[in-house]
């Protein structure tokens, strides 16, 4: 998911800043606001998964479908998403969730007002309220009109930001509860993609817990298939197949006719129901 991986160049300020098994019912502690609700069993994919900035096309996947790689991030929406998707389609993830693949959808909605670079969505502290409402009533559609069907995670993607400025990361941590909070409503679980040095750190280390994602996909690119052994936060936090890990970027591989530029990650945690 480095700069390629949607709109302009922030990854690259932030730079300069595995077998598969399926769970049922697991991680469900680690969510908030859930409690008077009947939730779907979790579906949980423990293994190797990979990120590209554009969805590949059926037959990309079908040859890429060997075993190394198990589950597949999709840019489902938002704003500063960057990349065209004209192979994300309903059809599309019937048809690669029954090749055996698991889904992570993936939303890019508004950035910080203090992030070095541009953005169409920004928020501030005025705004942070109302855009994460409407960006996570967007997302449950955008990923509801895929086939990912309630119970599924949407995971929140945030850039690098100046985490020492407290207005501006409070205006973030307003965002993402209000973001959370339509995504609990609608019954779809709530996951967070950020850096460890940034926005992950903000979501990790916040004192107040409330509406929170249950589920962190943290950036740290030191190339080790873990979501344990560099996890940089306290033991208990995030447990219970509530992790993942992007720990490589900008990896360019060939399976079969097709080369694609993708991130890596070590995956312990949910991903979308399909079927």
């Amino acid at each position: 998911m480095s700069s390629h991986r949607h709109s302009k160049n922030r990854r690259y300020a932030a730079w300069a800043a595995a077998g598969a098994a399926v769970v049922a019912g697991a991680g469900i502690a680690a969510q908030t606001s859930m409690a008077a609700t009947t939730w779907p069993a979790q579906r949980t994919f423990t293994g190797r998964a990979f990120d590209a900035c554009a969805a590949p096309s059926l037959s990309a996947m079908k040859a890429w479908h060997t075993g190394f790689y198990g589950a597949a991030a999709v840019y489902v929406g938002g704003t500063n998403r960057g990349c065209a998707q004209p192979n994300l389609t309903a059809s599309w993830v019937k048809s690669v969730s029954a090749l055996g693949w698991k889904l992570v959808p993936l939303y890019v909605g508004a950035q910080p007002s203090c992030q070095t670079g541009s953005s169409p969505e920004k928020m501030t502290a005025s705004t942070a309220a109302s855009l994460g409402a409407k960006d996570g009533a967007d997302a449950v559609a955008k990923a509801a009109a895929l086939g990912m069907k309630a119970g599924s995670p949407v995971y929140l993607d945030m850039e690098s930001y100046d985490v020492t400025n407290k207005a501006c990361n409070d205006a973030v941590l307003t965002y993402v509860r209000a973001f959370d909070k339509t995504l609990h409503a609608k019954t779809y679980r709530t996951g967070y993609y950020g850096f460890t040095s940034s926005s992950a750190k903000a979501i990790a280390t916040a004192s107040d817990r409330t509406d929170l994602p249950g589920n962190l996909w943290y950036a740290l690119w030191d190339k080790n298939n873990t979501t344990t052994a560099d996890w940089p936060w306290g033991t208990t936090q995030f447990t219970n197949h509530s992790r993942a890990h992007q720990y490589m970027v900008n990896s360019k591989e060939t399976r079969g006719a097709y080369t694609i530029t993708v991130d890596r990650d070590a995956w312990d945690a949910p991903v979308a129901i399909t079927g």
